[in-house]
């Protein structure tokens, strides 16, 4: 199965170089291109492609009102935020906006590539790099949504066990080794908090907790 992407940037050199890179792969297929937010959008809706890569600050229409326009459409393109060390004031927006994913933009080529397919597989993406300012950054924001605490109350004890830790940033296996449980039955209790939270994936876990109150900057 072929993933197809859309590249939204303002500078032709960064879309030609993500393309480059990834028409190298045999299994992603770059099918579009704009360079503002508004455009973006008309070519997300148009061609419906499996992820877009989104700069933050463009002209016009910025990706942050792009995005919220994509997420919002209910297409089935998955966002993902380039960004660059000093955009940290843009990182909580764009988790409320609903991206799936936070890539910096001079990560390697390999990060690239993987970022791609782990979005397009339903996976969230926060770029190793960035996660603790993405975290601290959300942290920092007023809260959205004064009824996401009571939402908690449709999770189960070990549910929100695994919630908080995938809030702070650990892999199904770190969460596995800390509830002393298999990593099958973490992926299952994960699935199963996004399904009854309403939430696409990972990232909008780490939003969703912050948000609720249940976990907090330092706790």
């Amino acid at each position: 199965m072929t993933i197809r992407v859309v590249l939204v940037d303002d500078q032709s050199m960064i879309r030609t170089g993500l393309r480059m890179v990834l028409a190298a792969e045999p299994d992603i297929e770059v099918v579009g291109e704009a360079a503002d937010g508004a455009d973006g959008v008309a070519a997300v809706t148009r061609l419906r492609p499996d992820v877009v890569l989104m700069d933050v600050r463009m002209p016009g229409m910025d990706g942050l009102e792009a995005a919220r326009r994509i997420v919002a459409a209910d297409l089935p393109t998955r966002v993902v935020v380039l960004t660059t060390f000093d955009e940290d004031e843009y990182v909580a927006a764009a988790l409320r906006a609903g991206v799936s994913g936070f890539l910096l933009k001079v990560a390697p080529p390999e990060d690239l590539v993987a970022a791609v397919r782990t979005v397009a597989a339903g996976q969230g993406l926060l770029d190793p790099a960035v996660t603790l300012r993405v975290i601290e950054s959300f942290a920092a924001a007023p809260a959205a949504d004064p009824g996401a605490a009571g939402r908690l109350g449709e999770l189960t004890e070990r549910e929100t066990d695994v919630l908080r830790l995938v809030a702070a940033g650990l892999s199904n296996a770190e969460v596995a080794a800390r509830l002393y449980l298999g990593e099958a039955t973490v992926k299952t209790h994960v699935s199963r908090l996004l399904l009854k939270l309403g939430l696409r994936d990972r990232v909008q876990a780490v939003a969703f907790a912050y948000e609720s109150g249940l976990v907090r900057p330092g706790g």
